[in-house]
């Protein structure tokens, strides 16, 4: 499995479930007693888990340092475990979720049938389609750089980031039945007036670091020249947002379409 650092899913989950909260419905949180968040990260499902619930809240994942986080920011309870093995008897939750988890593992489907193992009532997957995310931008280069920088990056990364369609089949094969989908859309939008996180996230164009983070997986389908030419590119794309930030022209959104899936234990 991937690892991502704090930052990095504080600024990928920014703002998500804001809005609005419309597609979480066919969880029924309100009639949740104990709830597993798997592959909880730094926490910020299992915020919204927790204050739409009036059940228990546990926090599940492999990497100590986002637990230790998850645990420290919410004060819910925190276990360290592999969501593919969890830690936890048969039947403990009756609702087990996951976001941006199944997108992430080489194999989503023993992620699924553990979680049918725990839950004795519903299992719930919140995942991106990473092929159809939308941006828009006053830079025009980076609308291209980033479509091109997307393409590459899902076709050299070893999992599925973007199920899609495909995501309600791993529940079937998973033994789940009565499966709901909705699709939530994340809108992210940068504008004056700008503040510190999207004047850091310009700083990580200029200088690569917003490319560097995916560089292995860039790697695997682009040679070293071709590699090189796209970071070029890139920090030149940077360097022409942070000039559009000085002058207060800058303005991109970005829409992250998510399938939120929920299957039935029981038939």
């Amino acid at each position: 499995m991937r690892k991502f650092s704090p930052d990095y899913l504080r600024r990928t989950r920014a703002g998500m479930w804001d809005g609005s909260r419309e597609a979480l419905a066919p969880l029924s949180l309100g009639d949740r007693r104990r709830i597993l968040d798997a592959g909880a990260g730094t926490g910020e499902l299992a915020r919204v888990l927790d204050s739409e619930s009036p059940g228990e809240v546990v926090c599940l994942d492999a990497d100590p340092e986002l637990l230790g986080i998850a645990h420290e920011e919410t004060g819910l309870d925190a276990v360290a475990g592999d969501a593919t093995r969890p830690p936890f008897p048969d039947d403990t939750f009756d609702l087990v979720v996951c976001q941006a988890l199944l997108v992430n593992l080489p194999d989503p489907t023993a992620a699924l049938r553990a979680f049918s193992e725990l839950s004795t009532d519903l299992v719930a997957a919140i995942e991106p389609d990473n092929g159809d995310v939308g941006v828009d931008s006053t830079v025009d280069s980076e609308v291209e750089l980033e479509k091109r920088v997307r393409a590459a990056y899902i076709e050299g990364v070893a999992t599925d980031v973007s199920m899609g369609d495909r995501l309600v089949s791993l529940f079937r094969e998973s033994g789940l039945s009565k499966i709901r989908t909705r699709r939530y859309y994340h809108r992210k939008v940068t504008e004056p007036p700008y503040d510190e996180g999207a004047l850091a996230a310009a700083r990580r164009k200029a200088s690569g670091g917003a490319l560097e983070q995916h560089e292995r997986e860039l790697r695997k389908t682009l040679s070293a020249d071709e590699y090189d030419a796209l970071r070029s590119e890139w920090r030149e794309m940077g360097r022409a947002v942070i000039e559009a930030m000085r002058e207060g022209t800058y303005r991109r959104a970005e829409v992250v379409p998510f399938d939120v899936v929920v299957g039935s234990v029981d038939g």
